[in-house]
């Protein structure tokens, strides 16, 4: 599965009634969770112990990936965040609906890739780690310019997207708008918002 060594591969299922049980969610949390969500499993553990290469990172000592069938493949993304949140590990999602697949992991926030038909992961980094930073950015297609860190990466990233998405919105406007002046006022306010984003 996904490329990744044999070693490392689990076949252990994750009852969606011991996962209710165990956090105690509540029933509307229950009936969202089971209108997406067919079976859980855990088919992949990458560490040490299963790749002996691999030492232990300072924050990261193993990542899961849990393989998520899915009954509907325009699911509510909150159930995956939750599913991240109360399970104290880092994990790789690997959702499924039909032949499609879709990445997702959680690091400040939750980043997903494009549905494929079965992707390919790479491990590399000499600690976990490294790995697990080299995983987000892969499932985030995240760049890291130099000097910065992942995290501030996906911030500048996401202050970009907003940036980007006022700049549509103040364009639309600025062609419906009727009176000279304020259209002036929002061109110039338009070259100062593109200047940021530069």
């Amino acid at each position: 599965m996904l490329g990744l060594p044999k070693s490392t591969e689990l076949s252990q299922a994750l009852p969606k009634t011991r996962i209710f049980a165990k956090f105690e969610l509540r029933s509307t949390q229950k009936d969202r969770f089971d209108e997406d969500i067919s079976r859980i499993t855990i088919v992949n553990e990458i560490s040490q112990r299963k790749v002996p290469a691999l030492h232990p990172g300072k924050e990261v000592q193993s990542i899961y990936v849990l393989e998520i069938q899915l009954k509907r493949k325009d699911y509510d993304p909150k159930n995956i965040q939750l599913l991240s949140k109360l399970i104290p590990q880092n994990i790789l999602f690997l959702l499924r609906f039909d032949d499609q697949v879709q990445l997702v992991i959680y690091h400040t926030k939750l980043l997903m890739s494009d549905w494929c038909a079965e992707p390919e992961l790479v491990i590399s980094g000499l600690d976990m780690d490294a790995v697990w930073e080299n995983i987000v950015k892969t499932v985030g297609t995240i760049e890291v310019e130099e000097g910065n860190t992942l995290a501030e990466q996906i911030t500048i990233d996401d202050e970009k997207a907003k940036l980007k998405l006022q700049i549509e919105q103040l364009e639309e406007k600025s062609r419906k708008e009727k009176q000279p002046r304020k259209k002036l006022e929002m061109f110039e306010q338009l070259k100062e918002m593109k200047k940021q984003l530069e």
